[in-house]
């Protein structure tokens, strides 16, 4: 029997005035493209916490929302407890090059993505279990979550329907059809 793995997001270093739109992204691409939550980290923002929550909460699935005002103390747990943890930075190693072992250690552990905001403090190159890069240039870090998901799960994450939907997209080649449910 095989055991179902989950993959987590980190977002370090949100500021609340600066990275509102762009910390919202980095959960709702999480969400969609298969993750199982995300935590942020920095500045606490009920506000955008409370905003993916509804959205869940609309769109169905279960998908976890935090703030985890100690980062180093929740990598630190996440690894204690089996899990596997990867940093997203140009530094890293190219994801085609990593997408094996990543895939390999899912089959086996819970796996951790940290991505960035501000300037990433050095040790999370080193915490890290992994560094993987997306490109070696500069980037978004929404990118870089929708596209190493999206390696990992193999685009199965594309085609996912949760049963507690109250809203729902109904696929055509023209126009929009959305299904809503009370």
């Amino acid at each position: 029997m095989r055991v179902l793995r989950e993959v987590r997001v980190l977002r370090l270093g949100h500021r609340i005035r600066r990275d509102a739109r762009v910390s919202t992204h980095c959960a709702l691409v999480a969400y969609a493209y298969g993750a199982s939550g995300i935590a942020f980290s920095g500045d606490e923002d009920r506000g955008l916490i409370e905003k993916v929550k509804s959205a869940v909460r609309r769109w169905g699935g279960n998908f976890e929302v935090a703030y985890e005002a100690d980062w180093k103390s929740y990598v630190s747990g996440f690894r204690k407890n089996g899990g596997y943890v990867i940093h997203s930075t140009m530094y890293g190693i190219n994801l085609p090059e990593a997408i094996g072992g990543l895939r390999e250690k899912f089959e086996e552990k819970d796996l951790l993505l940290i991505v960035g905001s501000r300037k990433v403090p050095p040790e999370v190159y080193e915490l890290a279990d992994v560094n993987v890069a997306v490109t070696n240039l500069p980037h978004s870090e929404v990118a870089s979550i929708a596209t190493i998901l999206d390696w990992l799960f193999q685009g199965r994450e594309l085609s996912r329907r949760f049963q507690n939907a109250k809203i729902r997209i109904v696929p055509q080649e023209k126009g929009k059809r959305v299904l809503e449910s009370v």
